[in-house]
């Protein structure tokens, strides 16, 4: 398959032909890597990405329209990919609690002492289910699609939610805009 040019191998992999499968592998999991490793900065993890990436090319090789180039369909799997593991990653990395000696206690001046008790109480008038969008969302660093995982609804009601809650929080806030501005 190394004679095949870029069309036809495009073609069979969107058949589902193992060989062209293999081929691309072959062909592609270099450079896959390279962008792998520019996101994630570790070997392991970039080799974790390049399979994941492949892996998910194969599974949606069914939905690939061969008369598009492979090369940039592919890499913006992996820089998905790359972009998730790196998510994952971070959040396992963050420690649970933090001992005594581990946090550092800077005095908030009055201003952002306002400036958090103002963000605290529009957020306490959020409904639920918006505030802990934006919990989620803010404060535990997960995407629209994990946050929808995570309460069991669709994407597009965490996005409708999100969008509710920062016009509410745009709104309830915009006086403390104004003051420090």
């Amino acid at each position: 398959m190394a004679g095949l040019d870029e069309r036809d191998l495009a073609t069979r992999f969107a058949a589902g032909d193992e060989t062209a499968v293999r081929a691309i592998y072959e062909r592609y999991a270099g450079p896959i890597l390279t962008v792998a490793m520019g996101t994630l900065a570790k070997r392991e993890l970039a080799d974790e990405a390049v399979q994941a990436t492949m892996l998910k090319a194969w599974r949606a090789a069914g939905s690939f329209d061969p008369t598009r180039e492979l090369a940039p369909w592919l890499y913006a799997i992996a820089r998905r990919v790359s972009i998730d593991i790196y998510r994952r990653e971070r959040r396992a990395a963050a420690p649970d609690e933090l001992s005594d000696d581990q946090v550092a206690v800077v005095p908030l001046s009055f201003e952002r002492t306002w400036e958090a008790w103002e963000v605290r109480t529009a957020l306490a008038e959020l409904p639920p289910d918006e505030r802990e969008v934006v919990r989620l969302s803010h404060f535990v660093g997960m995407t629209h699609a994990e946050i929808a995982e995570h309460l069991g609804v669709p994407i597009g009601t965490v996005k409708s939610r999100s969008n509710r809650a920062h016009r509410r929080l745009a709104a309830l806030l915009a006086h403390v805009v104004r003051a420090t501005e």
